[in-house]
């Protein structure tokens, strides 16, 4: 990628009540359409941004895995994303902080691209973004988590686990059902073992799901050995699906067992609820 030759138009734009989270729909040279988001804290600003347009992977609790897959993104579609917010961000004199390749799609399942982009992102030439600043997010493609520990990238790695038995995830995950927690507690341990690095675990807690002491006592054994961080955070309801929220009492259970076990955890701030701030949602609306 030498350069970015243009700069999506943005079709359409939600902002929350509280000022801290913005989702903007970004229209592609095709007229395809993806979703970024800009979420402010007190010392941070994250760019939550889009690898694909769409999703195989089919969580079910996500609505751009309700919507499909369409294509892939281009590495080049992929900074423009981030050259988005920097730009605009510039202009009140804020500064990015943080990208998460959280948004719509499956980086590991647009590999070359993602890595062209971060490699772009980082490179003092151009962005210079700090590598430990870039989190990538991925639903557990053991094949890329094994090819990534081989990158020699200083990156954050977090796995969308949100079940740690195989029945239950793959209800939630179907790609589960191709690759076993057995297969990615083995890709895990060897990725901690290789990079040095700690693994994010991102588990939303669905009421009556996955919010179980049950399930809590199957992260604590599917972690042991590996170095991690568990971010619990609330589901945030999409149309398509029928899932609420796990209850206060429920996750308090939950977090105190995994406190039992010493396994380091926070609950996440739920944001952009009040926008559908969940990725796919906007997309969703704007093309009906």
């Amino acid at each position: 990628m030498s350069g970015l030759s243009y700069v999506p138009p943005v079709l359409a734009r939600e902002e929350s009540p509280e000022g801290d989270t913005r989702k903007d729909l970004l229209r592609l040279q095709d007229g395809e359409c993806i979703e970024v988001v800009l979420l402010r804290y007190r010392q941070r600003r994250s760019a939550c941004i889009s690898t694909q347009v769409g999703c195989a992977c089919g969580c079910v609790f996500c609505a751009t895995g309700q919507a499909g897959f369409v294509r892939q993104l281009s590495a080049e579609e992929i900074v423009a994303q981030v050259l988005h917010f920097w730009n605009d961000l510039a202009t009140t004199g804020e500064r990015l902080s943080n990208i998460v390749l959280m948004g719509m799609g499956e980086p590991l399942l647009n590999y070359e691209h993602t890595l062209e982009a971060i490699r772009w992102l980082t490179h003092p030439r151009n962005l210079g973004f700090v590598q430990r600043r870039i989190t990538l997010s991925t639903v557990g493609i053991v094949p890329g988590i094994e090819r990534l520990s081989r990158e020699g990238l200083y990156i954050k790695l977090a796995v969308s686990l949100h079940a740690a038995t195989d029945e239950l995830r793959s209800r939630l995950i179907p790609v589960g059902r191709h690759y076993d927690l057995g297969q990615l507690r083995t890709a895990l341990r060897e990725y901690t073992a290789r990079t040095g690095r700690r693994i994010m675990i991102e588990w939303v807690m669905i009421a009556g799901v996955n919010d179980s002491p049950e399930q809590a006592e199957a992260l604590v054994a599917f972690l042991a050995g590996i170095p991690a961080h568990v971010n619990v955070m609330r589901l945030n309801p999409t149309p398509g699906y029928t899932g609420q929220p796990a209850a206060w009492e429920a996750i308090a259970t939950f977090t105190n067992i995994l406190d039992r076990a010493n396994v380091p955890h926070t609950l996440r701030q739920q944001r952009g609820a009040a926008i559908g701030a969940g990725c796919g949602q906007l997309r969703l609306r704007v093309e009906r």
